[in-house]
Order: structure tokens, then sequence, then C-alpha cells
């Protein structure tokens, strides 16, 4: 950048010069790409920022235009600032700037894959006409890209290809919401998270309602007198429900207040390594609208019926009513089922949460083919210093950085990798000569150091790891896993037996690779892969200058973390290093979709049976605080305090036990729903539902002991006064 301003790893994104004409994007200071920017290749060093990027790194600064910002080896003049609402196409993948797509080859990493004609590496994003529907849109999109693929001159045009172009198809989509990771990786396990939350809004509503049915037998002396000096019902129920509504909005506005830090603590939660996930997750008037909505009909719903039955009393039922038994309409069994009905979502609730953490558990155990414990793993990207992949010095950095490395204290091992687990990969199909060619097995390639194996301890099952002898004119080699020996070497040894890396013709000898060793199948995509082909490639012998680094260490990863660092920066000062963590934290944001509903769904559910406790030790103190008479009279005569303590538990026995009954069915059928989302579990897990049946046992008990408690421990004397 201009002046003396330190580096900085920044998010660049390459466009087509009518990109912003499209998407119908202004500029906020100077001028946007244009077709001309993108007219040749290599030759427009020019990019706007991003309004954020423009704030952070340059404070805002109106002079701007004109500035110079190098990237790689590259200066780029900035010729524009975006809008502050905009932040790109992708959701959640915010750029800081956008250049041309012609300058794509100087940017690091310098990739140029986008001048291969049948090489899918770019989003393509259009504006209908006016009048043209999305289905004509798509008919004639169809046409042309069979026109298209069939001009280009390197078109093979095969039987084979021809036969797997009649049956490709483009499928146009609105960009209305934009394209998103984020939508695809977390709608499903959201869509669980607000059933969950609709189900403890549920629980809680019943317990609102419970406590307006108390209230409302409570007063019923109250509300008997004012009908009785002439109140119309219509007027005492508006009164009762006046009453919920401002018990709702005061509810609600805490909650809003709460979901102001409960969005954010969520977003932390999502995996973003160094840089916070551009989400703006503030409240916004439609969610206050939709909030302010279900609050308001909530409190109507279920207020209207305590208030209506509160208006229904006997009056001279009512008004002969002392305070001491219960009339007929305080023994209603509306309360009870209400507390059935939280225990029974409770149960629900527990059980989809013990699974979902029975789930994380299996996830953080299972076995990888690497061990995790141990390892330091760190970003470095030489592209970033003006290195090209075919530079020849690459492989010298590489090995003088691992062997500066290997002899620093507490370091066991020391590679480079291409990739290391759930980083993405450089996939294409293998040709083994003999064997059938098999299309839908696409071979994940890693290119390592010598010392990798050593240092994520994978086994070596058979021949030899890389070495000295595997140079750039030595004979190409590859290591390959257990399952690409199973499946493509079939009954035979393949070490030292040759096959091709994406390319059927024999006769390219830059594609063939012989195979000199076997390791153990590791998991490498995610976790729950059941296939693991992969072959690993040296370095020396393939041009890569970017990827991982990975350090085997033994005690204090923070000091380890600086060493390495200062250690690499010793040997070349302008390498950047990024993302450095542990291989557990990495191997940890491979299910962070598991973990985020792991945690909350045991925190609602235990929220949930709390409200279910509380629903049940209100019912059961309410029942003894208008039964103490009676209560009373039965200790006068002889009756045991423990069977007056039993009496009142074997109700909650019963209500603990029906809405038992009523949950199980209800979870079993709800863990189906879920059984995509689950790791090592079935649908139908007797652990998960028998740790959630007691827990919420437990719970329930203890909820209603208390009242049981109080109930044994009345002095008939005082009771009997009270009567």
């Amino acid at each position: 950048m201009d002046g003396l301003q330190d580096p900085e790893l920044i998010n660049v994104q390459t466009v087509s010069g009518t990109y912003f004409q499209t998407l119908g994007v202004e500029a906020q200071l100077g001028r946007v790409l244009n077709q001309n920017d993108d007219s040749s290749e290599g030759d427009h060093p020019v990019v706007v920022i991003s309004n954020a990027f423009w704030k952070r790194r340059f404070g805002s600064d109106p002079r701007i235009l004109g500035h110079k910002l190098k990237l790689g080896s590259t200066v780029f003049e900035i010729v524009g600032v975006a809008p502050p609402e905009f932040f790109g196409t992708m959701v959640g993948d915010s750029p800081d700037a956008f250049a041309p797509l012609s300058m794509t080859a100087v940017i690091p990493p310098g990739w140029g894959g986008y001048r291969d004609n049948f090489k899918e590496s770019l989003y393509i994003i259009g504006r209908l006409k006016p009048g043209v529907t999305m289905q004509q849109a798509t008919a004639n999109v169809n046409v042309l890209f069979r026109q298209i693929l069939l001009s280009f001159p390197n078109a093979k045009l095969s039987q084979e290809n021809l036969s797997r172009l009649n049956k490709s198809h483009v499928t146009l989509k609105s960009m209305e919401r934009g394209l998103s990771y984020l939508r695809r990786t977390y709608s499903e396990p959201l869509k669980v998270l607000m059933v969950i939350v609709a189900l403890v809004l549920l629980i809680a509503c019943a317990n609102i309602a419970n406590l307006l049915l108390a209230r409302s037998t409570a007063r019923a002396r109250e509300l008997a007198v004012r009908q009785a000096l002439g109140a119309a019902r219509a007027r005492i129920v508006r009164q009762l429900l006046t009453e919920s509504l401002v018990l709702a909005l005061a509810g609600g506005a805490l909650g809003i207040a709460f979901a102001t830090i409960a969005n954010r603590v969520l977003l932390a939660m999502l995996p973003h390594g160094q840089q916070a996930v551009p989400l703006d997750v503030s409240l916004n008037l439609r969610l206050l609208g939709f909030t302010f909505a279900v609050t308001v009909c909530t409190a109507v719903l279920f207020g209207t019926m305590p208030s209506l039955r509160a208006t229904r009393t006997q009056l001279t039922g009512a008004l002969k009513t002392g305070s001491g038994a219960a009339p007929a309409s305080a023994r209603t069994p509306l309360a009870k089922i209400l507390v059935t009905l939280q225990v029974a979502l409770s149960l629900v609730l527990m059980a989809g949460a013990c699974l979902f953490v029975r789930t994380l558990i299996n996830l953080s155990r299972a076995g990888m083919g690497f061990n995790k414990d141990g390892v330091l793993r760190m970003d470095i990207d030489s592209t970033l210093s003006g290195y090209k992949d075919d530079d020849l010095r690459l492989t010298m950095l590489f090995k003088q950085i691992e062997a500066r490395v290997n002899t620093l204290p507490g370091v066991e091992a020391a590679s480079f990798s291409a990739f290391t687990f759930n980083e993405g990969s450089w996939n294409s199909i293998i040709f083994v000569p003999g064997m059938p060619i098999d299309r839908q097995v696409n071979v994940p390639h890693n290119i390592i150091g010598d010392a990798y194996f050593k240092t994520m301890q994978i086994p070596l099952i058979a021949g030899r790891a890389f070495g000295p002898q595997d140079t750039a004119i030595s004979q190409r080699v590859a290591i390959i896993s257990e399952s690409i020996a199973r499946k493509y070497f079939p009954g035979v040894s393949p070490i030292g037996r040759t096959y091709s890396i994406g390319s059927p013709d024999p006769g390219d000898t830059a594609a063939q690779v012989q195979v000199v060793g076997i390791v153990r199948d590791v998991k490498f995509d995610d976790i729950q892969q059941s296939d693991t082909y992969i072959d690993y490639l040296p370095y020396s012998q393939r041009e890569w200058g970017f990827g991982d680094f990975e350090v085997r260490y033994t005690g204090d990863f923070a000091a380890i973390s600086v060493e390495v660092q200062e250690a690499i920066h010793r040997i070349s000062r302008n390498l950047p290093i990024t993302d450095v963590m542990t291989m557990d934290e990495l191997v940890a944001r491979s299910y962070a979709n598991q973990a985020i509903i792991a945690k909350l769904s045991a925190f609602f559910g235990l929220v949930a049976v709390f409200l279910s406790c509380i629903g049940l030790y209100g019912l059961m103190s309410y029942v003894v605080g208008r039964r103490t008479g009676e209560i009373g009279i039965r200790i006068a005569l002889g009756a045991g305090r423990s069977q007056v303590g039993w009496h009142i538990m074997r109700e909650i026995v019963l209500l603990l036990a029906v809405g038992i009954a009523v949950g199980v069915p209800i979870a079993l059928m709800g863990s189906r729903l879920v059984e995509n989302m689950l790791y090592g579990l079935g649908a139908v897990d007797p652990l998960s539902l028998g740790a959630a049946l007691l827990f919420l046992l437990c719970a329930g008990l203890l909820a209603g002991y208390l009242p049981a408690r109080r109930a044994s421990r009345i002095d008939p004397l005082m009771a009997l006064r009270y009567e």
C-alpha cells in the first residue's frame, strides 16, 4: 500500500467489467469497474474498494482516489469506493476490494483457470430483460450453453462427452437473496432451532396460562363482586386481557434486550478463523414487528381462556366461598392438562438435546486416521510474497523452513502440505492401466513434504515415504491410501505400478506417477465421509506455492507457535503467516454446525425443563394453598405427615407419568426427522431417551417435593383457624 503501512491480508474478488452495471450498483466515491477495465488481460491494474475497507484501512479519507494498493507484486490504483450497503453477492463473504477478472493472473495466488474453457470456476450473473420469465431465460441459456461448448476449438467431441453434454442442464436461480454458502450450511440447523424455540415459547405460554388460571381462581370472589355491582362480562374480560398483554409486552421487551446480546453470541459461535463473519445481526423493523405480533398473539391466545373462565363464575357460590376450601371451579383439570403438556414438550426437547450432544461427542471422538493431538497448523502463502507456483526457488525455500523448524526445542517433525483437513482439495479422475474408468470417483490429491506422514502420524502400510531421491528430474511418484489400493489394484501389490492423474492418454508422461507407498486411510473432506480415496505427491515434483504448514510439538502451544513463526521469518521476512491454530481446532471447525445445535438445543432443553418445573411447582403450591384446611383436618383426624406428603406426591407422579407417556411417541417421531443430522446414532437411541427421561423425572420430582413437604408440615391448629 501507499507509504509505510504494514501489509495486510485482504479479500479481493475478481469480477467482469459488467459486474456493477448488471447489479445496478453505483460508487459512492469515484467510479465502479467498467468493460474497458476488463477488455484485455493484465494491463488494467485498478480496484474498487469496499466501504468497510475504506473506513478500516484509510479512515474514510475522501482523497483515497488515485492511491495505490499493492496486491502481490502488482500495484493497483484505487478508482472507486463501493456504497456502504453493498457487501458483494455472496452472503457471509464480504470482499475488501473488487478487481477486473482480466487481472486474475497477477493477484495472489495467481490462478489462471478462468482462461480454461472447461474449468468451472465462476458464477455467471445476469439481469432478465423486461417481460422475459425465468422459464424462458432458462430455456434460452441452455440452448446457448450447448452452442458455446460445441464451438470451442479445444472441445473433445467424443461420443461419451456428447452424451454427457446432452444430459447437462443449466438451472437459473434468483439472486434476490444472494449466493450463500452460509444458507446451505446453516439453513437446516436453524430450522431445527426455530422449532425448538417455538416449543419453548409454547411451554412458556402454557406456564403463563396456568398462572392466569390460578390468579383468576384466587380473584373469583373479587370478580364476582364486580359483576354483582354491575360490571359487564365483556369489560372484565377486557381488563384481564389487558393485564395479560402488559405482562407479555414486559416479557417481550426483556426478550428483545436479551436478543441483541444473544444474536452476537450466536454469530461468534460460527467458525470464521481470524475474521468475523460479515453478517448484520442487529434488530430491524421487520423483526421487531414480527416479535411484537407474536407477543400480542400469544397474550391474546393464552389470556383469553383464563379470562373467559373467570367470568363464568356462579355469583352466589363465589360470594359465599371463603378463603378455605376451593370451589369446584378451582379443581378444573385444565391447569393439570397444561402442566402435562409442558412435561411432554420438555421431554421432546431434552431427548433431542441428548441426541445432538451425543452426536457432538461422537464427532469429537471419531477416528481421523491421523493423530490430531499436539499438531500446530498455519497457512503460508508464498504467492503473496511475489513467488510464482513454478518458481524453482520454492522447493529450496520450503526445505529450508522445514529444516530450521525441526531444530527448535519441542518440535518432533514439520512439513508443508497443500491441504490438511476440510480445506477443499485438488480433485481429478485417475486412470489405472487395465482397470475400468470410474468417472464417479474424483480422487483428492495432496502435495506434501517428506515428513508429512511423520508429522501427522499417518502409518505407512507398505513401500516407502518420500525422500531426497524424489526430485524434479526423477521418476514422478505417489503414495496412495488403502482405499485406492483396494479399488484400483485388487489382488495385486500397487508398489511399482503406475497410473495417470487427470489424463487417460498413455502418452501423457507428465500425468503419470509411480506408486512407491501405501498409507492408512484418513478423513480428508469431513468426519462423516465414507470413502477415503486420496493420494499424496511430493512438492519437489509438483509446483505448489501455497498451503499449510504442520508442526508436531510437545510443550506450550503459544510458545511453540511464536518460535515457529520467528524461525520462518528469519528465512523469509515477507512470507505471510495466517490462521495459526491446532489441528484440534481445525477439526472442530468441521462440525461447528453440530456443536451449535448441541449447545443451543441443550440450553433450550434445560430452559424447557426449568419452565416445566416452575409450572409443576406453581400448580402444586396452588393446590396445597387452596387445600390447607382440608389437609389440616386430615392431620387432625390422625393422618400421618408422610401420608399427606405422599398424597401430594402421587398427583405429581401421575402428572409426570401422563406427560412422559404423551412425550415419548412425539420424541421418537421427532428424532426420525433429524436422523440425517446425527452421527453414530440411530433415530431411536435408548440411551438418549433414557437420559432425558431420568433428568426430567428427577427435576420434576424435586419441583413437586417442595410443595408436598410443605403440605406435610402444616400445623392443623393453624389450618383450622385459617379455615
